[in-house]
Parts: structure tokens; C-alpha cells; sequence
């Protein structure tokens, strides 16, 4: 009774459930948070006085081996979309919410078997340096690096949403006014990160990152189990119940499947998920950072065991929220289900108002936050070192610059990239970061995830076929987005107050991944061969292959 009573003022006032209920424990949640996030940045300004020339900046000095650059990845992988939005997604959806899980691992095999070997080998800072290497500078550099900024800023949006429900929620915060400081705020903290740290600071960050993330995510596994009887039949049985769809919950169907139009949406996300990964920006300069190929691949080999544990898990964080905290409870705090996990956390400690409750709200919050600013740091990272090193020294000034020159515009790039990402996220917070990152994922596969193929295992690839597959996928997808449910016509779309939802599929991948590839195609077919195709071409197969001549 108590509870009911305690969720239906949190739903009348618009207050967060779990920060009415803790407001008691509130200095206690607020300052247990400070000190996670204050040593991780103690963490970044060590790194960077580390940092002396752009190999520092941009690939950590290549120092780490493949277990610290595993734990790296990881930590770059399992995001807020992870950590946050699956619980979410789970706990709202149960079986359908889980697709995420499986479809954000089984990418790691792309990844692992077609790029992470061969594009260490063929490149040296970003992602636009192995595609650039057989082909016309200029123009490829321009368009991997505006397509580099445009998947990161996407994938931004996803981070700063769960930063807002999460920070919210510890505060207490409530209204779109609220949120928008806590978005501001966590957006001038990612760029210290940054600008301070450099790729060493934001690698190690990530680092103790995954650790805890991993830590606390078995502790509340354990502790879920341990509510149940160790029973897992129980833990479904229960959500079941409690998410109030009974057996269809445990089932296909309560987001996919239902008609023609989910069923095409649920191959779409499918196709995003499973080949988005290899083309992230983010994730593949991470293949730069150790000293060899044999590393890169170690490090994949790492990431894939960690991050596969880190999903088995997420079963217990989604169905836990569902049965423990319930959905009612779950909508109430964010009605994308962003907050399901530090629900869950405050719950299974001891309950809203517990001391230990309180405790573990706070541990696993700030453990979520860590997430998201070490995320958000190395997207920053990303998007900053292809302005500067792909658009500033490359082609506007054409090589003729100096390395001081080219980390003052990176740093300067992040800042800017870091403003856009808190504007665009002021409008979205109403959406699942799941979902999000997702649409990430499809612009990455559209634009990047071609080129990056063709110009590895394709002799025949030219210039215009690259620029063709990268700005025609990039084009697409995110014209498909914007015309998509996820824009506008729905109650958490970015605009719910208007419609112009054509295109009926919350996810591009099913109809702008196969357009990628074909207009890559295209492209080189109706052109001429490049310039000594056959001797830059073989060049490159025995660098991607062999490390032979690799920076």
C-alpha cells in the first residue's frame, strides 16, 4: 500500500519514484556519485599530462596491450544503449527488448572476422586512412570524415538521454528544464575529458569503467537471483505478472511481429545491429591504439568474451526491473524505461528510503554515468580527431600543417561537436537510448560499413564508388530517419506534435545498408579504373594482411 501510494504521488507530481522516495538519502546518493565521477576525471587529467604529440592524442601512443585495449573496447561498447536502454527495453517489452542484447553481440563477429586485423594494419589515426590509401585523397578523406561526425553525433544523442533520466533521477529533477542543464552539464564535462585526456585519458577511463560496470552488474544479477530463489523460471514467471501482459510478454510480438510493417522494422534493427559495429568510428580507431595486428585481434577476442557476459546479464537487469520495480513504476520515472536499472539497483539493495537502497541506487548510477562519459568521450574523440586530422590537415590544409596545429583544432572540434551534441539532445530525451544508438548503427552500416569492405577486398574500387556508397548511405539513412515514427506522429518522437512520417520503419538499415553497398558498386563500375589499380591494390592486401609497412 505504501508503495502504491509512493508511485502514484511520484506520477501526480512528475518527481522521479526513486528520487521521492531516496530524497531522504539524497545527500548521501549525490556525494557517493561525486566521488565516482571526480576520480575518473582525476584519472583523465593524469593521463594527459602523458600526452605529448598526436600519436598520444589520437592512438593513446599505440601503448596498450590486447587485454587493457579488450577492457577499452568494452568499455566503448557497452554504453548507456547497454546498460540503460536494453534494461529499459527489456523490462517494457521483455522478449522483443532482449533482441537488442543478441543483435549488439553477434555484431562483435563482423567486427572480429572482417575488420579489426586488416584495417589496423592499413591505417594509422582514423578511419578515413586505410579507406584513403589506394584512392584519391581529398574527396574520400571529406566524406569518411563528415560521415565520422554525423554517426557520432548520432550515437551522442543516446548518451546524453540516458545521462538526463539517470542524473534526474538522483536529483530529483523533474520537467524538460531540468533535464536540459543536467544535458548541458554532462556535455561540458565529456568535453574536459577530452581535451584534457586525449586518448590515453579516455582509455583509461574506459578501463575502470568496464571493470565496475562489470562488478556492478553481477552484484545486482546476484541479488536478483537471489530475490527469486535462484530460480529463473520464477524471475519470468513474475515479470509475466508484473509487466501486466501475462504470457505474451515472455513471447515474440509485444514490439515486432505484429503486423507486416513491425515484422520489416525487426529485420531492419536486426540488419543495423548485427553490421553496424564494424563500421563505428569510435570503435575502430580503438584498433589503433595497441602496437600490433596480432594485439587488435587479441583485443577483439576480449572484448567479444567481456561483453557477451556483460548481455547474458542484462536477461537479470531487464527481467529483474519487470518483476522486482514493474513497469508501472519504470514509466513512471522515464517512459522509455532508461531508469529500469537504477530502479532495479535501489530495489534489490533494500528499497526506496533503505540506506542500502540508497547506496547501491548511487553506486550503480554513478557506474551508469562513468558509462556514458567514457562513451561519449571516445565518441567526442572520434568525430574531433577526423575534423582535424582528415578535414583540417588533410584536405583544407593539405597536409601543410604542424602536429601542434592539428590537436589544437581536434580539441577545438570537440568543443564544437560537443555544443551540437547537447542541442540536438535537449529535443530527444523522450526516446529509448537503445533506440537511439540503433539508428546509429544503421547510418554507420549505410555509409562506412561498404566502403570500408570494398576498399579492403575489392580491386576494382574507385574513388567515385567511395564517395557514392558514403554520402548515398549516409544520405539515406538519415533522410529515412528523419522521415521515420522515431522523428515525428508519436507520443516520444522528437516532435510528437507534428506528422510527417512517411517512411514507416523506426529503423533505415532494411532499406539503406543494401543501398550503400549497391551505390558503392555502382559507382565503380561507371567509372575508370584508379591509377595503378593492380599495384596499390596488391600493396594494400599485403599491408592488411601482414603489418608490412603499417605506422
Amino acid at each position: 500500500m505504501k508503495g502504491m501510494t509512493s508511485m502514484t504521488s511520484a506520477l501526480h507530481t512528475g518527481l522521479p519514484l526513486a528520487a521521492g522516495a531516496a530524497s531522504e538519502h539524497r545527500t548521501l546518493i549525490i556525494t557517493l556519485f561525486s566521488v565516482f565521477v571526480a576520480a575518473t576525471l582525476a584519472i583523465t587529467v593524469w593521463a594527459g599530462r602523458q600526452t605529448k604529440d598526436a600519436t598520444d592524442f589520437y592512438a593513446g601512443g599505440r601503448s596498450f596491450t590486447g587485454f587493457q585495449n579488450g577492457l577499452a573496447i568494452s568499455g566503448d561498447y557497452m554504453s548507456a544503449a547497454s546498460f540503460l536502454g536494453i534494461a529499459g527495453a527489456i523490462a517494457l517489452y521483455g522478449y522483443d527488448g532482449f533482441l537488442y542484447s543478441i543483435g549488439f553481440l553477434v555484431a562483435w563477429l563482423v567486427a572480429l572476422l572482417l575488420v579489426a586485423e586488416p584495417l589496423r594494419n592499413s591505417g594509422r589515426f582514423t578511419m578515413a586512412d586505410a579507406l584513403a590509401y589506394r584512392l584519391k585523397q581529398r574527396p574520400v578523406r571529406t566524406a569518411a570524415g563528415t560521415s565520422t561526425i554525423v554517426v557520432s553525433i548520432f550515437y551522442l544523442l543516446a548518451q546524453m538521454i540516458g545521462a538526463g533520466a539517470l542524473v534526474a533521477l538522483l536529483l530529483g529533477a523533474s520537467g524538460e528544464g531540468s533535464r536540459r542543464w543536467i544535458i548541458g552539464l554532462v556535455g561540458l564535462v565529456m568535453v574536459l575529458y577530452v581535451t584534457i585526456g586525449g586518448m590515453k585519458g579516455t582509455t583509461w577511463v574506459q578501463i575502470v569503467k568496464a571493470v565496475l560496470l562489470i562488478l556492478g552488474t553481477l552484484l545486482i544479477t546476484v541479488l536478483v537471483l537471489n530475490k527469486v530463489g535462484w530460480n529463473v523460471s520464477t524471475l519470468l514467471g513474475r515479470a509475466a505478472e508484473e509487466s501486466g501482459k501475462g504470457k505474451a510478454f515472455l513471447e515474440p510480438g509485444l514490439l515486432y511481429g505484429k503486423d507486416g510493417t513491425t515484422k520489416l522494422n525487426f529485420i531492419s534493427l536486426g540488419l543495423a545491429l548485427v553490421l553496424g559495429t564494424a563500421g563505428l568510428p569510435h570503435i575502430l580507431i580503438r584498433f589503433y591504439t595497441v602496437p600490433t595486428a596480432k594485439a587488435a585481434r587479441k583485443s577483439v577476442n576480449w572484448a567479444i568474451g567481456i561483453i557477451g557476459a556483460f548481455y547474458l546479464m542484462t536477461i537479470a537487469l531487464g527481467f529483474g526491473a519487470a518483476a522486482l520495480v514493474g513497469s508501472k513504476s519504470i514509466t513512471a520515472s522515464d517512459p522509455s524505461g532508461n531508469t529500469a536499472a537504477p530502479l532495479l539497483a535501489q530495489e534489490v539493495g533494500g528499497g526506496a528510503g533503505s540506506t542500502g537502497g540508497a547506496v547501491l541506487l548511487a553506486v550503480i548510477s554513478a557506474v551508469a554515468f562513468a558509462t556514458i562519459l567514457a562513451v561519449v568521450a571516445g565518441l567526442t574523440l572520434a568525430s574531433s580527431a577526423s575534423f582535424a586530422h582528415d578535414l583540417w590537415a588533410n584536405v583544407i590544409r593539405k597536409g601543410k600543417t604542424s602536429e601542434k596545429e592539428e590537436l589544437l583544432t581536434a580539441k577545438c572540434a570537440a568543443v564544437v561537436i560537443g555544443a551540437v551534441a547537447i542541442a540536438l539532445s535537449i529535443f530527444a530525451h523522450r526516446l529509448n537510448a537503445a533506440a537511439v544508438v540503433a539508428l546509429a548503427f544503421a547510418v554507420a552500416a549505410s555509409a562506412n560499413l561498404p566502403t570500408i569492405l570494398y576498399s579492403l577486398f575489392w580491386k576494382r574500387f574507385t574513388t567515385r564508388g567511395a564517395l557514392w556508397s558514403i554520402y548515398g548511405g549516409l544520405i539515406s539513412s538519415v533522410g529515412l530517419v528523419i522521415f521515420s515514427p522515431v522523428v515525428s506522429g508519436g507520443e516520444k518522437s522528437l516532435f510528437p506534435g507534428m506528422s510527417f512520417d512517411y517512411f514507416p520503419l523506426g529503423n533505415p538499415g532494411l532499406v539503406s545498408i543494401p543501398l550503400g553497398f549497391l551505390l558503392g558498386w555502382l559507382g565503380s563500375m561507371l567509372s575508370e579504373p584508379e591509377p595503378d589499380a593492380d599495384a596499390k591494390y596488391a600493396e594494400l592486401e599485403v599491408r592488411s594482411l601482414t603489418g608490412h609497412g603499417a605506422h
